[in-house]
């Protein structure tokens, strides 16, 4: 390496050096710390004390936390296919140039840009038994939070409304990036709407949809505000998401090694979950659109 490659390498590493601290200080430092407290019991008043793996071996048998396991399970499966399926269809509305697509530009990204605890005051007000808007215009007395049978809809539906609209957007660039030749090659071979959705959008879009799935399934295994202002977790721990346990263990309860090790084992879910998306999209993914 001569002395100009010297120097450029320095210049590279110093103008990196602030994104580097940054993700040192704020991601993997953080993601050590929760680590090395998953193997010590802590309540923040007394000194940590070194117990092993003593925390695993309690949550890993614990019933409320394969609850909470279970419910974010129920909720991702849930939530994520209706998402995506709208997300799609109002990406491909919006891209045709339909009547009043303009307005929904707008419209969609709204709840995406709004605090998901002040979303979830608001859908808490919406859907109170007494004085809720929902209610009123149904003009019926429905529990739709306190019903165990219709808590974890009704936040799941929160979820989807909030997320459309970040999804469309991944999925109206990706739309935009198909050639335009394609379809009409398309059209001249006499392919319908129906057809050409399956055999050249989709396909086309799996580069998108892998990004926007994975970005997905994370975010609603960690998802916490919007079900801790609407159910808190209730009732009899129907929405009790995996987030909301760690957040009680820790701060409610003061147990943080049990809380780290929930982090740690949250972490290896969605690892796993990941891979297993990489693993299906891997083979069907083309990023060739000449």
């Amino acid at each position: 390496m001569n002395a100009r490659q010297r120097h450029e390498a320095r210049s590279a590493y110093a103008m990196l050096l602030p994104s580097l601290i940054g993700v040192i200080g704020f991601l993997l430092l953080p993601v050590l710390i929760v680590l090395a407290l998953s193997f010590m019991r802590w309540n923040l008043i007394s000194p940590p004390e070194w117990i092993g793996l003593e925390n695993y071996a309690y949550i890993l048998t614990w019933p409320r936390f394969g609850n909470s396991l279970l419910v974010t399970g129920l909720f991702v499966l849930m939530a994520i296919p209706a998402s995506i399926a709208i997300g799609l269809l109002l990406a491909i509305a919006i891209n045709r140039g339909l009547p009043g697509t303009s307005w929904l530009r707008v419209l969609y990204v709204l709840p995406w840009v709004c605090a998901p605890l002040a979303l979830g005051v608001v859908w808490k007000w919406i859907f109170d038994p007494t004085n809720g808007a929902l209610n009123a215009i149904l003009g019926r007395r429905i529990e739709w939070l306190t019903d165990p049978d219709l808590a974890l809809p009704a936040v799941v539906f929160v979820q989807i409304w909030s997320t459309v609209g970040y999804i469309s957007l991944f999925f109206l660039a990706g739309l935009q990036q198909i050639p335009r030749a394609v379809y009409e090659a398309a059209m001249l071979d006499g392919a319908g709407s129906v057809r050409t959705l399956v055999s050249i959008t989709l396909p086309l879009l799996r580069p998108t949809m892998f990004f926007v799935t994975v970005t997905s399934v994370i975010s609603s295994f960690q998802v916490f505000d919007s079900i801790y202002a609407m159910t808190g977790g209730g009732p009899a721990f129907r929405t009790d998401v995996i987030a909301a346990r760690i957040y009680d263990e820790a701060f409610v309860g003061l147990r943080l090694g049990r809380a780290a090790a929930m982090a740690v084992v949250l972490f290896v879910v969605l690892v796993g979950v990941t891979l297993v998306q990489q693993r299906y999209f891997q083979r069907r993914i083309t990023y060739d659109m000449s």
